[in-house]
């Protein structure tokens, strides 16, 4: 089923005015609660400038950066997945199946080991690691699914779980090797916005905004992929010098989310299949509604994860791993029914 594209502006507006309703609730439940008007009174207050009761930092300080976080990472999640999705043409391919948020995990651990908690380490070394450690991984995985000169979707998924699974041994190496970041290491592979904080908004912000922009404008251009390389060629596009763009931007945002949140996994598999089911496979639709609905799938998980066993808090990757694999077997039993 697919939305007729006269009603995919109310689509797009409810997916919003929901995402604003899940940021509130995000904002107002957790450890302390606060009402919803509270939060909102909070902000008000920001906003104008004017002075609040201590509760205000609580609100502000805390609570805002981390689900402005959350939702920036579902959605540069949701974007990358809806980028590997198009350019295989395969509705399995997503960045923690095809082992790119693995690459990105090692290319960020050993920035976190060598360059420690420095604040230019922090916001510069980090995602530039995950970022170099995407874009290998990728590469690596289409040259060893490629090279009978086609991709196949079984090869593909094979490449990226061998791949995946030794950058996770090679990651399990670092963290033994240096010892005594561990445990932070460690917690922060697990998936979590522990340690959101403005900086970090601000800088993924700009990573989803360089990222997403360009494959937003070359919606039509995706729409081509779909078709094939060799009907997209005979259309006018240079299908593999835009594949490999449109992979240094999906290698981007999946780098820039995982550093600020550790593996969350699942996000870009489910999100953009769900969305397509209903909206059907229209970029100029399919990747701003995969995004605000990748942020309402992570601002709900890091919401559940703060509140179902609290005071303690699990990370956000087993929220999503719960719900994410029964979908993957489902969508992989569905494919075999279909074939």
């Amino acid at each position: 089923m697919s939305v007729p594209g006269t009603r995919r502006p109310a689509v797009l507006a409810g997916l919003a005015a929901a995402l604003a309703i899940a940021m509130v609730a995000g904002v107002a439940f957790g450890a302390v609660k606060v009402a919803p008007g509270e939060v909102l009174g909070a902000i008000a207050r920001a906003v104008s400038g004017a002075s609040g009761p201590v509760e205000d930092a609580v609100v502000l300080d805390l609570r805002v950066p981390r689900v402005l976080l959350a939702a920036l990472v579902g959605a540069c999640l949701a974007v990358a997945g809806v980028l590997y999705q198009a350019l295989f043409r395969n509705a399995l391919a997503d960045p923690y199946i095809l082992g790119v948020s693995s690459g990105a995990g090692l290319g960020a651990t050993l920035a976190f080991v060598l360059a420690g908690s420095t604040t230019l380490g922090v916001l510069v070394g980090v995602p530039a690691g995950a970022f170099a450690g995407a874009l290998g991984t990728i590469a690596l995985v289409v040259a060893l699914a490629g090279r009978a000169g086609r991709l196949e979707s079984a090869s593909l998924l094979l490449a990226g779980v061998a791949v995946s699974y030794t950058l996770a041994a090679l990651t399990s190496f670092v963290m033994v090797v240096s010892r005594e970041s561990m445990h932070a290491v460690v917690f922060w592979m697990m998936g979590g916005l522990q340690r959101a904080s403005w900086p970090y908004v601000g800088m993924l912000a700009l990573v989803l905004a360089a990222g997403g922009a360009v494959p937003f404008a070359r919606s039509r251009d995706l729409d081509l992929m779909l078709l094939g390389d060799e009907r997209a060629n005979q259309l006018g596009l240079d299908a593999r010098r835009f594949t490999l763009g449109m992979l240094a931007c999906a290698s981007l945002v999946v780098a820039g989310a995982v550093s600020v949140s550790g593996l969350i996994g699942f996000v870009g598999l489910m999100v953009p299949h769900a969305v397509r089911l209903v909206l059907g496979p229209d970029h100029r639709t399919l990747l701003p509604a995969s995004a605000l609905a990748g942020a309402i799938v992570v601002v709900l998980a890091d919401l559940l994860a703060r509140v179902v066993l609290a005071p303690v808090e699990l990370p956000v990757g087993i929220v999503t791993a719960l719900a994410g694999g029964p979908f993957f077997v489902w969508l992989l039993t569905r494919k075999e029914r279909a074939a």
